[in-house]
């Protein structure tokens, strides 16, 4: 009974571990002292690197946002990396009037791979930041603009907003729409006025010194979280980008989700296991982020954490070993968090009825959560995964530029420099 006991309690602690952070992010806004930041006026000089692999139904939306984007146009620049590809990708973007390098190399697939090989190609130096930008995905008018307010960025990170474009469809969407409002516009805010770093994802925006200094040092099917764990471990600040929102369709079926969701986990959890001492014994950061990061890369999303918990709280239950009802107090309390940051977002969604009434989904949803994550235990390490199909964009809109705007069609003078 002890045993069940301390598995219990080791698993409500690594569950209240976010609330932990989040109520020491609270004091420290309420009783330290709040640096402000240093902004330049000049826009900086962003690079759009957009890797692409057989993305022939998707990636014209994804350039026709970048090409729009409301931002001066001799500040940014578009390169496409057409990697591996078997299908009219690269002619596409061509046919966008954007710069395309087409690599090819079977024995190195993925992302990270084609990352590497544009950054090799491309002078740095002549440029403040390198924006990752999905091929799935369209980005708002204004995103250029909002990652400039956070300016200088060259020797920092930024994570733009993951909206869904497509949150109407169903219960399955509008529930994905709800966890993005509460990460980004709450839970990521916190952390960013706390001075916390916040996750990368799609859209994130990484400074060309941390590519100089580094490199590009993540190559798990994580690649997300491993990045965000190694320029954590190092000191380095990863800024929330509220304002630049990029928007991408999330699928309307479980089948669908079923493989990336299972990427995620087991790619989480791959970067926990290298990188969770790496992170206690850095001399770069404090306790406070040290404890943060923990518990984000120990985070299990808000339906497995819900299972989770009444699994456990079942078995003290029924077992009823020493401590149960504190252990059952403890999960009870872990799920705090979660529905306030929910309750918040369901308030300001434009359709915050129809947002609630998606979470009568969620006795069908959980059940299947744990079991993909269950799953995505055979997947920690670089293993080997499906991606999400493609199905081309219908209603993903972005804002036509202000008048007086300049639409840009070409790449400019860096990726001309880098074909060269």
């Amino acid at each position: 009974m002890i045993v069940i006991s301390v598995l219990l309690l080791v698993g409500a602690l690594v569950l209240l571990l976010p609330t932990l952070s989040d109520f020491l992010s609270l004091a420290r806004l309420a009783f330290g002292r709040r640096r402000l930041p240093i902004r330049i006026r000049e826009s900086p000089r962003l690079l759009f690197l957009v890797p692409a692999h057989n993305e022939e139904l998707l990636i014209q939306s994804c350039l026709g946002s970048l090409t729009r984007l409301a931002y001066p146009t001799e500040r940014f620049d578009i390169l496409v990396v057409a990697d591996n590809c078997t299908d009219r990708t690269a002619e596409l973007a061509r046919q966008a009037g954007v710069r395309c390098l087409e690599r090819q190399d079977p024995s190195r697939r993925g992302k990270p791979y084609a990352i590497v090989w544009a950054l090799s190609q491309l002078p740095l130096g002549g440029i403040d930041a390198v924006v990752i930008v999905d091929a799935d995905t369209v980005l708002r008018n204004d995103f250029a603009e909002a990652l400039a307010r956070l300016a200088p960025l060259r020797e920092k990170a930024a994570q733009a907003y993951n909206d869904v474009a497509n949150a109407d469809d169903n219960a399955l969407t509008r529930m994905a729409a709800v966890l993005s409002a509460a990460n980004h516009r709450f839970a990521y805010a916190l952390k960013g006025r706390a001075g916390l770093n916040i996750p990368l994802s799609a859209g994130m925006c990484v400074g060309a010194g941390l590519l100089e200094r580094f490199g590009w040092p993540a190559f798990s099917i994580g690649e997300d979280w491993e990045l965000y764990a190694f320029l954590t471990e190092h000191g380095v600040r990863i800024e929330p980008a509220t304002g630049a929102r990029l928007l991408a369709q999330e699928a309307q079926f479980l089948r669908q989700s079923a493989s990336q969701r299972k990427r995620w986990m087991g790619g989480k959890l791959t970067v926990i296991l290298r990188y969770g001492r790496r992170l206690l014994s850095s001399r770069h950061i404090g306790p406070a982020q040290k404890l943060d990061a923990l518990a984000e890369l120990s985070s299990v999303g808000p339906a497995v954490h819900l299972g989770i918990t009444m699994i456990a709280v079942g078995m003290a239950a029924l077992a009823r070993p020493p401590g149960a009802m504190w252990i059952a107090v403890a999960l009870a309390a872990s799920l705090i968090r979660p529905v306030v940051y929910a309750s918040f977002a369901i308030a300001v969604d434009p359709q915050p009825l129809r947002a609630l009434l998606a979470f009568g989904y969620l006795p069908f949803y959980t059940p299947w959560r744990l079991a993909i994550a269950f799953a995505a235990l055979a997947m920690v390490g670089n293993k080997s995964w499906v991606r999400t199909g493609r199905t081309p964009n219908r209603r993903i809109t972005t804002r036509t530029p202000p008048p007086g705007s300049d639409s840009r069609a070409t790449g400019g003078d860096l990726v001309n420099r880098a074909a060269n």
